[in-house]
């Protein structure tokens, strides 16, 4: 018993503790540049990196490259710079650590958690995601006739810009898509991981235009490793006796759809922007409702 409890200290003290900075500190001289409405929610940033708790369920562990904001300081981001209408489900936001959230250059990435339950992956081996896309484009297609009548702009689903990827030892699954909206000119990134839980799935959506594929391309694997549920959480702790199984297996969580309590299939879109760039992340649930294009 000492043995094990000495063990767990050790690997308490040896965990990397989060170094926090201010906004100045990382970005000197930029908050005075913005408008002095701005100002003070820019300087009370808490810029963290190494080891950081992420809700109750998960951690991060940010490395010299990037730095992670809290659940408060993201939806200053997402609302108050980035135009949002809500940001009460997000845990935090992944940033690289050469950019700021006012930089127009910058990715960020939002971090939310889905309690949908345990998602089943034994339809990962083998998965045809070549016509997983086909019904997508063609669910895209069915959608676009509801847009056209509620007065949203149409949107095609043009391909993979990433296939999907399912890492069976990690249960960590990740894709992005190329789309196009019907009335914004080039191409909309939709790239996601999804990291599979006990109890649900943690939601890693990067908000970035088309033309930051490869910076993002580039983090997805350094982002992979950061995230992680705690003991307890973890996929492997699933009881059958107790948890939820979801509706849905893995090619549901890339088709954005999932089994509504109604006995429905549902299948949304939420709209994130950022400096007035909307950008289009999968709906998980129906936690979230369509956003018009005039008020997201």
């Amino acid at each position: 018993m000492r043995t094990l409890l000495a063990a767990a200290v050790v690997a308490v003290l040896s965990a990397p503790a989060a170094l926090a900075a201010s906004f100045e500190e990382m970005f000197p001289g930029v908050a005075e540049q913005m408008p002095e409405d701005l100002r003070p929610g820019l300087e009370a940033m808490d810029l963290k990196q190494g080891h950081t708790r992420i809700g109750a369920i998960a951690s991060i562990d940010v490395p010299e490259g990037y730095y992670f904001l809290g659940p408060k300081d993201a939806a200053f981001v997402l609302t108050t710079l980035w135009g949002n209408p809500d940001a009460s489900q997000t845990l935090g936001m992944l940033f690289p650590r050469d950019r700021s959230p006012v930089d127009g250059a910058t990715w960020g990435a939002e971090i939310t958690f889905d309690e949908i339950g345990y998602v089943s992956d034994e339809d990962a081996k083998g998965y045809d995601y070549d016509a997983l896309l086909r019904d997508m484009q063609a669910d895209t297609k069915e959608d676009n006739k509801w847009r056209d009548q509620n007065g949203y702009a149409r949107v095609d689903l043009l391909g993979w810009a990433a296939e999907p990827h399912y890492d069976l030892e990690s249960r960590k699954l990740y894709w992005a898509k190329r789309l196009k909206f019907a009335d914004n000119e080039g191409e909309t990134l939709n790239y996601n991981i999804r990291a599979l839980g006990r109890k649900g799935v943690l939601v890693v959506n990067f908000i970035a235009g088309m033309d930051q594929f490869d910076d993002v391309e580039a983090a997805v694997p350094d982002v992979l490793t950061m995230v992680n549920f705690t003991d307890g959480n973890r996929y492997s702790d699933f009881d059958p006796k107790i948890d939820t199984v979801a509706a849905v297996g893995i090619g549901g969580l890339i088709a954005g759809k999932v089994l509504a309590k109604t006995g429905l299939l549902a299948m949304g879109l939420v709209f994130l922007k950022k400096f007035g760039v909307v950008l289009l992340l999968p709906l998980l649930g129906l936690k979230r409702l369509f956003s018009r294009r005039g008020k997201d």
